[in-house]
């Protein structure tokens, strides 16, 4: 099956619900359920060949294979570390995530801050699996990657040394969840060397579908006290962490650890001295080592908090969990992240939600890959999404009126391209105001004449090599267009435009719609003049109609004359193509009425072409053909326009003058055929018969 198939397969397949947390796909289409009862049945525990218990799962490099850090490393089930193993021991707890030998604390930070939110939780952790109960050796997790669930089988054989697990544990010794949910989440990414180094929002965005915030606590907002605890108070997810100074995580005089993720658990108000103090609650997934400064666990404060508040914060367990005060937390950490949550993430009525929209696309060289605003000649080839905005925020934060909205832009695999070296791309979007001739419609791209002569008016200042870049804007309301694009120009990637609103906001890509204007070319024998007949009659053979040989050596002889465009020569397919859609009688060939009307499209094909060589080259740029196909009557999309790229431009990204002809002729082919199938919703129905006629 061709990789446009599998994208057109897998995008109604997405209509259908499945990538939805309830129809997540399975990851390397291992079904959890089937593999289960086949284990069950044949009384075996199951061994996962595609996460295999040896060295190549475990890394590639710092955790390779010759790596001394991976010497004397054993896979073992729980059953083989203790008697009684449990999945979850009372409940799912903040402290059953204890950071082993990998440096992920970023990844466990954020398993930590989920354990607060159970109904979060449960979409990553189905909790229907134990080690009693149809105990076959298998267990599943659930993630979010790039606009979809996918369901992730492992079985439980876990890397150890001397008897003990090497990465995160439980404080429970008995209990599981955390060590199997590491190691599915290994898989996802192709290992566990391949998780070290991340951001808290990056575990926080695949255990949710969120989107997430980034504030640098030196620069905090004066309200920021308020997001926290909005945000924990909507099950949003936090965390938190302190630049480094150094190489390695370096523990201070206060025990803060540089370089090393937190969990912001909670923000109270207390009253110390019968005067109201903010307090922050936060987590160091190493289970220890908490901060010693003022409001730490059994610190001279609290002996001037009133009882009830005392009871109510636990502000003296030994866990690695501590308070302090909000003014201590932004002087000695860096930045902060908060994960904003889908609407399907959340289930309480009682809570408002985002509102919220997706898209997937592909910048691709030649079609769709137009760099930043500084290439005018290509930018305004990126893909382009409008959207609309017309209620303003109730009860604004800051007091000014407006329309908020969240917008986040993520280039796809990441960490799987992490093994092989390649690097990210260079990435960030800008925002325009629709101009009043295109608003309320959805059948046109900006181009150049547009966009180089308006500024933006919101955007993301420097783009960046991150996985996913967000940034919150505040806009009157009024119809917007996004371009995200790469730094450069022609750098290919996958991404995700994600748009959160306060309010409810109509979004859609730009050029959504597919039309076709054709001319109609209205020919008899009467219309025929004596040139053309002519010309005709030097190519057709006795009996008076041009076969597909005979055409393609006339339209071979025609560009060979011209200086003005350059030409491989007409494909014997391209002739098939010209006569299957200008033979009126079916005989395959084409008659002198008909060798006229190809006549008359060629020219007019000729004088478009020749207005689109902006260069005089005597070739068409790829990214010239999207106004091309327009003079000619088509509209399609950036889907469309990627597919046609893909077929009709050479290496050089140049489309020569026959297959620009051949293209056209192709699109109205398609265009007709579907007209005559299409039924009363729209979409065309085929039996094999006709599907393979018309294909073929």
């Amino acid at each position: 099956m061709s990789s446009t198939a599998k994208f057109l397969a897998k995008r109604q397949n997405r209509e259908g619900g499945v990538g939805t947390n309830k129809k997540a796909i399975p990851f390397k289409k291992q079904d959890y359920q089937s593999l289960k009862r086949q284990c069950l049945e044949r009384k075996t525990l199951f061994y996962d060949l595609n996460f295999p218990a040896v060295s190549e799962s475990l890394g590639y490099n710092d955790l390779g294979p010759n790596s001394t850090k991976v010497q004397g490393v054993e896979w073992k089930r729980p059953k083989e570390l203790c008697a009684n193993p449990q999945f979850i021991v009372d409940g799912a707890k903040r402290t059953d995530i204890c950071q082993g030998e990998l440096g992920d604390c970023w990844l466990l930070a954020a398993i930590a801050s989920l354990t607060l939110n159970h109904n979060v939780l449960w979409r990553v952790v189905p909790p229907d699996q134990s080690f009693s109960d149809g105990y076959a050796g298998i267990f599943h997790f659930q993630f979010w990657q790039y606009g979809e669930w996918v369901d992730v089988v492992i079985d439980d054989r876990l890397p150890t040394r001397n008897g003990k697990l090497l990465f995160v544990c439980s404080a429970e010794r008995s209990e599981f969840w955390s060590a199997l949910l590491e190691k599915a989440y290994a898989k996802l990414h192709g290992s566990y060397e391949a998780l070290i180094f991340g951001k808290v929002t990056e575990g926080f965005k695949d255990f949710t579908g969120g989107i997430a915030e980034d504030y640098e606590l030196s620069k905090a907002p004066p309200d920021l006290f308020k997001i926290i605890k909005k945000a924990l108070r909507l099950g949003s997810l936090l965390g938190c962490s302190i630049d480094a100074t150094s190489a390695h995580e370096k523990v201070t005089k206060v025990k803060l650890v540089e370089g090393h993720a937190y969990s912001v658990t909670g923000a109270e108000e207390v009253h110390y001295h019968r005067r109201p103090v903010q307090l922050v609650r936060l987590r160091n997934p190493w289970g220890d080592t908490e901060w010693t400064g003022a409001w730490s666990d059994n610190s001279s404060e609290w002996n001037y908090v009133r009882l009830e508040e005392k009871a109510r914060l636990n502000y003296s367990a030994d866990d690695g969990e501590f308070w302090m005060a909000y003014s201590d937390f932004v002087r000695h950490f860096s930045r902060l992240e908060i994960c904003n949550l889908t609407p399907d993430t959340l289930t309480s009525e009682e809570v408002s939600r985002w509102n919220y929209c997706q898209f997937d696309g592909t910048w691709k060289v030649g079609s769709t890959a137009g760099g930043c605003g500084s290439n005018k000649a290509t930018f305004s080839s990126n893909p382009q999404f409008v959207i609309k905005l017309k209620d303003v925020d109730d009860d604004p934060y800051d007091g000014e009126d407006g329309c908020t909205l969240l917008v986040g832009l993520m280039q796809k695999y990441k960490r799987k391209d992490k093994r092989i070296g390649r690097s990210l791309n260079a990435i960030g979007f800008v925002i325009y105001e629709v101009p009043d001739e295109y608003k309320g419609r959805n059948n046109v791209h900006l181009g150049s004449d547009v966009l180089l002569y308006k500024r933006p008016v919101a955007g993301i200042k420097d783009f960046t090599k991150q996985r996913e870049i967000c940034k919150r804007f505040k806009l009157p309301p009024g119809e917007y267009v996004i371009i995200p694009s790469t730094y450069e120009p022609n750098r290919e990637g996958s991404f995700i435009l994600r748009v959160f609103t306060e309010k409810k906001a109509a979004a859609s890509p730009m050029d959504v719609n597919i039309t076709a204007n054709i001319l109609k070319d209205r020919i008899s024998d009467i219309n025929v003049d004596t040139s053309y007949k002519q010309l005709f009659m030097q190519f057709a053979g006795n009996d008076s109609e041009l076969s597909v040989v005979e055409l393609q050596q006339m339209l071979k002889n025609f560009v060979a004359k011209r200086t003005d465009i350059k030409s491989d020569g007409f494909s014997r397919e391209t002739c098939h193509h010209i006569i299957r859609l200008l033979d009126k009688d079916g005989n395959g060939k084409l008659g002198l009425v008909e060798f006229h009307t190809l006549w008359i499209k060629i020219q007019r094909y000729l004088e478009i072409f020749k207005k689109s060589d902006a260069d005089k080259s005597g070739t068409m740029s790829s990214y010239e053909m999207r106004d091309a196909l327009k003079y000619a009557g088509f509209q399609v999309n950036g889907e469309v326009l990627q597919v046609i790229i893909s077929r009709y431009a050479n290496k050089q990204q140049a489309i020569y003058f026959d297959n620009f002809v051949g293209c056209l002729i192709n699109l109205e082919i398609l265009f007709k055929t579907f007209q005559l199938f299409k039924n009363n919703t729209g979409k065309m129905e085929l039996d094999i018969l006709q599907w393979l006629c018309l294909a073929l």
